[in-house]
């Protein structure tokens, strides 16, 4: 076989580091994509942050960027003479301004900084369960050989406030300090059942509810049927066989029910009602709000961040000696592709929320029954995008509506056939099951059968599986799980 030379022509993908950054950018959150800007100011000279909030970055029109569409802000407070100076001046300054004006029934932060004899509050840091139960018994008197075993059994107590670990395991954890046995473990554990919340450190539920029983004068009606229940009928209570119980204990219906009232106020899981989890905060990225009629959307002040050249070290480029005009030279392209992949990401972001608000505006009006069927097929194809790439901007993105701030994703749902030919989302389906079980008669909970069949009668096509599915993602218990007294 002779060599040759042949020419082939081919296309292939690349992925230029400006685009690598791009694509970086769209998928990071609100919070991350600040601390990446944080460390990009750090890290390259050429960047900085505008003297004034409102001023627009000056690389901008040399990186080829345009200001933020402004046609979805409302403009009830601003003439059209000031919209037209705007536009040919300071587009980013009037952007932020006419957000201000918005009138969207939500509070938006201050802008200007407090003055000196204005503080900012701040909330106490969380105490959990464990650090509330240690407080309570540094106060109370127990020799050091009490309080070894007080703290043993209150870092094995779980989040609900239940002690699972075996006798042996709490001795095992004391070895090293004192020798002690079973009969001490469960006397000192009896006293931390009376820390607050009353009945933690229980071992199952029977154990719980009677130490919270044993808090009630003896005088309270119903508390004698109450603890009867609860020692040996809590299995019979949960069928709601009222029969069953009346025969068992000699009472009548007015005795079980003051009983099942006073059971009924106690606290399953005392352990809950001390949270250790700290609330989770989300900025939103975009907002949706009704103007003249119309669903509109704008993003969020904070979604592109405000950023700039610095002209002194742009200056030094040209006098620089040769390597260091080299460094200069790379960080101000750099400097200049992330300006232009932060416009990017906001007018993607702006895009796929119009989208989204503009397909769930039955959702906005009235609520999650009307949730019409989405994919992420939908939107890309009406933005003229990938569908990778809505991918990336639908995840720890949030649009605030007047329903509630939701992730975009939450707009994004499969959908079920309906009798005229039409679909009905699986988030409208799960509404409707969640509304029809809160209105089931009490005592006689519907079946997923049931609840199918009562679906079909509205006109949506779903299996009793698909029920079941449903009410499962939204943790509803099954109907004999659902069994109460009235």
């Amino acid at each position: 076989m002779k060599p040759a030379l042949n020419l082939r022509l081919h296309q292939q993908l690349a992925l230029t580091p400006q685009l690598q950054q791009a694509i970086r950018l769209l998928q990071l959150s609100s919070i991350e994509l600040e601390m990446e800007l944080r460390e990009a100011l750090e890290s390259n000279p050429l960047l900085e942050l505008p003297d004034e909030p409102g001023e627009p970055a000056p690389a901008e029109a040399e990186a080829g960027v345009d200001a933020p569409p402004v046609e979805f802000l409302d403009t009830r407070n601003t003439s059209s003479s000031e919209t037209a100076s705007s536009d040919s001046g300071d587009a980013r300054e009037a952007d932020e301004d006419r957000f201000e004006s918005l009138d969207m029934n939500f509070d938006t932060p201050a802008r200007n900084a407090p003055s000196d004899d204005e503080f900012e509050t701040q909330e106490p840091e969380k105490q959990d369960l464990r650090d509330h139960l240690l407080w309570q018994l540094n106060l109370t008197p127990m020799s050091a050989r009490d309080r070894a075993i007080a703290v043993a059994i209150i870092e094995a107590i779980d989040d609900d406030g239940y002690l699972h670990e075996p006798i042996e395991a709490i001795q095992q954890g004391l070895d090293s300090l004192y020798q002690v046995d079973a009969d001490e473990i469960e006397a000192v554990r009896h006293r931390v059942q009376r820390f607050d919340p009353l009945g933690v450190a229980s071992r199952n539920l029977r154990d719980c509810l009677l130490v919270q029983l044993d808090s009630f004068e003896t005088d309270v009606e119903g508390l004698a049927v109450a603890r009867a229940i609860v020692a040996d009928h809590l299995e019979v209570l949960a069928k709601n066989d009222r029969a069953r119980l009346s025969r068992s204990l000699k009472a009548g219906s007015d005795q079980i029910d003051l009983a099942v009232q006073l059971i009924r106020a106690l606290d399953p899981k005392p352990g809950s009602s001390v949270s250790s989890a700290a609330p989770e905060y989300v900025a939103p990225d975009a907002y949706a709000f009704r103007h003249h009629g119309q669903w509109q959307v704008s993003l969020a002040p904070g979604c592109q961040p405000q950023l700039a050249i610095n002209r002194h070290y742009e200056s030094l480029i040209a006098r620089a000696q040769r390597d260091d005009a080299s460094y200069l030279r790379g960080q101000l392209q750099e400097a200049r592709w992330l300006i232009k992949s932060l416009k990017t990401r906001a007018d993607t972001i702006l895009k796929v929320a119009q989208s989204i608000v503009k397909a769930q505006s039955a959702f906005l009006d009235f609520g999650p029954e009307a949730m019409k069927p989405l994919v992420l097929k939908d939107v890309a194809e009406e933005i003229g995008m990938h569908e990778s790439t809505v991918s990336r901007v639908t995840t720890r993105k949030f649009l605030y509506t007047p329903r509630g701030t939701f992730e975009f994703k939450h707009f994004f749902s499969s959908g079920v056939s309906t009798v005229d030919g039409g679909t009905a989302s699986a988030t409208a389906i799960q509404a409707m099951i969640r509304k029809l079980i809160e209105a089931e008669p009490t005592g006689k909970p519907l079946s997923d059968q049931g609840l199918a069949e009562e679906l079909n009668r509205r006109g949506i096509n779903v299996a009793r599986r698909t029920v079941a599915k449903y009410r499962e993602a939204m943790n509803i218990a099954a109907s004999n799980e659902r069994c109460r007294l009235s």
